[in-house]
């Protein structure tokens, strides 16, 4: 008949294993406390009017577009389609298009909205009627200053748009000092980003027009025409 082990025995063999499992949970632990935090989500899809719009002063800079992608396609295709409209010429289609000023837009924080439609005013329509061509992939007169016969020419649509946005933010935006990473987000591609000075000298655009950006003093109420329009079809007002 076997003789029974005393029991503290069996106690004492299990504290080695007792112990390494402590010794794992407390290393499970600090590797869950030392995880990097995770990041924050991205803005909403549509935001309200920045906190100090007004209709008077609408702000350049935001985290989101006032409408979405959808929005702003239907509108555009309710503006142009009649036989007498102008052509849309440019070289990818209008919904990528769109999808290209919201994106390129929530990186720097520049209303991709209003960057569609200041498109919308130097192009025609995306009808490129003027200097610059479709194949320049410039959506904002970008270069085409007055007198001369000069315009900037990009290699795609994403390179053109994200210039567009650039250059926007170097004029609404003080702490984009210099067009690299950081301040922006994205490499940069504006080549006239160092003319804008100082930065952040334009931060809403009724400061546009009048050698901010276009010569033109009726440069904003161009560009506001036509945004009121887009946000009353959604219900929504300028600020």
């Amino acid at each position: 008949m076997p003789v029974p082990r005393p029991l503290h025995r069996r106690i004492a063999r299990r504290v080695p294993l007792l112990a390494g499992v402590l010794v794992l949970a407390v290393v499970a632990s600090a590797c869950v406390t030392d995880a990097p935090p995770p990041p924050p989500p991205p803005p909403p899809e549509v935001c309200d009017a920045p906190a100090g719009s007004t209709p008077d002063a609408v702000a350049v800079m935001g985290a989101c577009p006032r409408v979405t992608v959808a929005q702003m396609f239907d509108w555009f295709q309710s503006r142009t389609g009649t036989g007498t409209s102008p052509t849309y010429r440019a070289l990818i289609p209008l919904r990528d298009l769109i999808t290209l000023f919201v994106e390129e837009g929530r990186v720097e924080r520049v209303r991709g909205d209003l960057a569609f439609i200041q498109s919308i005013v130097e192009t025609g329509w995306f009808s490129f009627g003027g200097r610059v061509p479709p194949s320049a992939n410039n959506f904002s007169g970008f270069g085409a200053t007055d007198g001369t016969a000069d315009y900037g020419v990009f290699p795609d649509a994403r390179t053109g748009v994200r210039a567009q946005i650039q250059h926007l933010r170097a004029y609404a935006d003080p702490t984009a000092t210099t067009c690299t990473v950081p301040p922006l987000h994205n490499p940069c591609v504006d080549p006239r980003f160092g003319l804008v000075a100082p930065k952040g000298k334009a931060p809403t655009w009724n400061q546009f027009g009048n050698g901010n950006w276009a010569s033109d003093p009726g440069y904003w109420a161009k560009i506001r025409e036509l945004y009121s329009d887009l946000l009353g079809r959604y219900g929504l007002a300028l600020a």
